[in-house]
C-alpha cells in the first residue's frame, strides 16, 4: 500500500524505541567531544568518546533489525546524527586550525542540500527515502580526515585526505542528486529504489 503524500511527521511509527535512543545519545555524546577539540583537551578522551558515539551508529539499525523495530523516525534519526555530528567535528577542528574553512562549507552545504531534498521528498511522496551506499563511504572519508586531523597527521597527509574526501563527497552528491529528481518524477509510487533490507537507511 502506498503511502499518502500529505503523511504527517507523526505517522513515522513509534519514536521512542531502543535504536532511536541510540541515535539521540550519539547526538549528545558529540557535544563533549566539540568541547574538548575547541579547547585542545586530552586526545584520549576525545577518541573514547568518538568510539563510544561509533558504538551507537553500529548497534542502532542493528538492534532495529534484530528487535523488529525499524521505524521512518529511526529512518531520520539516524542519518540526521551522523551528520550533525560528523559536521560538529570538522567545524571544531575548523575553529582550532586544523581544517580549512572551505571544507567545512562543502560538508555542511552538501548536508543541507541532502536534508532539504530528502524533507521535499516526504513532503511529496510521504515516504523516507533510503541512504545510499556512497552517501555512507563519504560519511567513513569525513571520519578519516577528522582523525587525521585530530592525530595532527603532516600537512600531504593530511591534504590527501580532504581532497579525496571532497571528491567522494561530490560524488555522493550527484548520486543524491539524481536520485532526487527520478523519485521527484516517479511520485509515490516509486519511494524506494534501494535495498529495503540495506543497513543503510535514512535521507
Amino acid at each position: 500500500m502506498t503511502s499518502s503524500p500529505n503523511k504527517s511527521w507523526s505517522d513515522l511509527g513509534r519514536f521512542w524505541t531502543v535504536p532511536n535512543v541510540l541515535s539521540m545519545m550519539r547526538l549528545v555524546i558529540i557535544l563533549p567531544v566539540f568541547w574538548l577539540i575547541i579547547q585542545d583537551g586530552p586526545l584520549w578522551w576525545i577518541m573514547m568518546l568518538v568510539l563510544l558515539a561509533i558504538a551507537t551508529d553500529y548497534f542502532d539499525g542493528r538492534v532495529a533489525r534484530w528487535s523488529h523495530s525499524v521505524s521512518d523516525w529511526g529512518k531520520v534519526l539516524d542519518p540526521l546524527a551522523d551528520k550533525i555530528g560528523g559536521g560538529m567535528v570538522v567545524a571544531a577542528l575548523t575553529l582550532n586550525g586544523s581544517l580549512p574553512y572551505w571544507f567545512l562549507a562543502v560538508l555542511a552545504t552538501r548536508d543541507l542540500c541532502i536534508l532539504a531534498g530528502g524533507a521535499l521528498l516526504k513532503h511529496r511522496t510521504g515516504r523516507i527515502v533510503l541512504s545510499l551506499w556512497s552517501g555512507k563511504v563519504a560519511v567513513t572519508g569525513v571520519a578519516i580526515t577528522s582523525l587525521a586531523a585530530l592525530l595532527k597527521a603532516d600537512p600531504p597527509v593530511l591534504e590527501f585526505c580532504i581532497w579525496v574526501t571532497v571528491g567522494l563527497l561530490a560524488y555522493s552528491f550527484i548520486r543524491y542528486f539524481i536520485r532526487f529528481f527520478s523519485l521527484l518524477k516517479a511520485g509515490p509510487e516509486v519511494a524506494f529504489l534501494e535495498d529495503p533490507k540495506s543497513p543503510s537507511v535514512g535521507l
